[in-house]
């Protein structure tokens, strides 16, 4: 039996849902005979961008669409496959055979943005001098990546994802037809699941069709897609405006025990923000959206939520106390009394200056912990080189076996603190060895402040 999305695949332009814009023009275009050489279909996946090509092919030449039909006429090539500047002199070779059926050849490009910078080329030489009885259609998810040389010798066609409200009335007819036993709200959740895609929430529908005889509810669809509940979701968003790290914490941490993955709940995240934007969680979707790629998607998710109040990943030292400051006696030169008449005068004109007294840099024992060291050189730093206080607290550090290393990231920042070093020994414990590297801090110490940022040191493992 064929999937939902291969049997529900749309044959004639008027069967296309949600991409209105798109198909009444190229209807018209069909009705009064204005067939362009070269279509640019761009758009996410799963949005329809291969179907409309396949019935716009069929329609110019007049052939009846059928799903598992093979016309001489109509080439569909893999650029993901063929990407090579050989393939593209090939299929510039053949274009010049006539059709032989139809009236038109039409050669179906798919994923074009994957061909190499001299297929390009050899493309947009056939582009710029068509043969009367070629038309090529290509299609794309990264519009960007097709050359300008390309584009704009294409009628540029831009499909949308389905919007939620068109792609639950679609479900659910599909789902009527099939007999699908599935309430209105287990269908919502599939619906924001595909996220506008109609190949992927078709496929979710066929997914979930066989997880039960009885009704489909939604408690059963979040089972079975591991999709974290709204309440949970929520919760970790108030949890973070409010600086609530343990509640944060607990709501993550029983997320990812259920078997969520990081990737969906930062998905879930960013789903919430976007349609209910509050200006404190705004700053979390440039942080969310690079948890899918990263290679460790729950230390990601994790340093992503460790804002907002909730204790950070790395220490970050308290604002300094103000210092005490001393009155001393005016000072005398070779330990002599001073004669107040000689400092009558002055005395009347203006008050006796009051000088501070230098306070010594406190000493840090050695048995203090990381933490507190890195206290101690963010709070004497700050007094000594301000810029520099702020270039260290956007540093990483570890503090191991009598040595410091500061990992700056950047070449000038490394740059900019070694000048400093000197300040910094001041207040570390005798023997210090300092170190300012450039690079970015390795993952073991990264992981060992993710476990302290979870509430304590105990060692553990995250599945991929």
């Amino acid at each position: 039996m064929k999937a939902l999305y291969r049997r529900y695949r749309p044959k004639t332009l008027s069967e296309v849902v949600g991409q209105e814009q798109i198909t009444d023009v190229l209807s018209n275009s069909l009705k009064n005979g204005k067939i362009s050489h070269a279509y640019l279909f761009i758009g996410p996946r799963g949005t329809g961008k291969t179907s409309v090509a396949r019935i716009l092919a069929h329609e110019i030449n007049g052939f009846k669409y059928e799903l598992e039909d093979s016309y001489l006429d109509i080439i569909e090539i893999d650029a993901a496959s063929n990407t090579g500047v050989d393939n593209i002199r090939d299929l510039r070779e053949r274009a010049m055979i006539a059709p032989t059926k139809g009236k038109y050849k039409v050669y179906i490009i798919d994923e074009v943005h994957m061909l190499s910078k001299s297929a390009f080329n050899a493309l947009l030489k056939t582009l710029e001098e068509p043969p009367a009885h070629v038309v090529f259609i290509m299609a794309t998810t990264d519009a960007y990546k097709v050359p300008i040389t390309i584009t704009s010798r294409s009628q540029t066609f831009t499909f949308k994802l389905a919007d939620p409200s068109t792609m639950f009335e679609h479900l659910k007819k599909i789902a009527k037809a099939e007999k699908i036993n599935i309430d209105d709200e287990a269908l919502k959740l599939v619906v924001k699941r595909g996220g506008g895609s109609f190949r992927d929430s078709l496929s979710l529908l066929d997914q979930v069709s066989t997880l039960s005889d009885k009704k489909i509810d939604a408690e059963l669809i979040t089972k079975a897609l591991g999709l974290p509940q709204t309440e949970a979701i929520t919760n970790i968003l108030n949890g973070y405006a409010a600086g609530d790290g343990a509640r944060v914490r607990e709501q993550l941490q029983t997320l990812l025990d259920s078997g969520v993955k990081a990737e969906v709940i930062a998905d879930n995240l960013i789903s919430e923000i976007v349609a209910n934007p509050q200006p404190i969680h705004l700053g979390l979707l440039d942080k969310l959206t690079d948890v899918s790629r990263s290679a460790y998607p729950n230390v990601k998710l994790l340093l992503a939520l460790s804002g907002q109040g909730i204790a950070p990943a790395f220490p970050v030292a308290p604002a300094p106390a103000p210092r005490a400051v001393l009155a001393t006696a005016p000072k005398t030169s070779n330990n002599k009394p001073t004669n107040p008449a000689q400092h009558k005068d002055k005395a009347i004109d203006k008050k006796p200056e009051v000088e501070k007294a230098t306070e010594p840099i406190p000493n840090i024992e050695p048995s203090a912990d990381a933490a507190e060291i890195w206290n101690q050189v963010l709070l004497h730093i700050q007094e000594k080189a301000p810029m520099i206080y702020k270039l260290l607290q956007d540093s990483d550090y570890t503090i191991q076996d009598g040595k410091l290393t500061i990992y700056a990231k950047r070449k000038f920042v490394k740059d900019q603190i070694t000048k400093r070093t000197a300040n910094i020994a001041e207040v570390l414990p005798k023997d210090y060895i300092i170190e300012v590297t450039d690079q970015t801090l390795n993952k073991d110490a990264e992981m060992a402040a993710i476990a302290e940022l979870m509430g304590g040191g105990e060692e553990v493992t995250i599945d991929e």
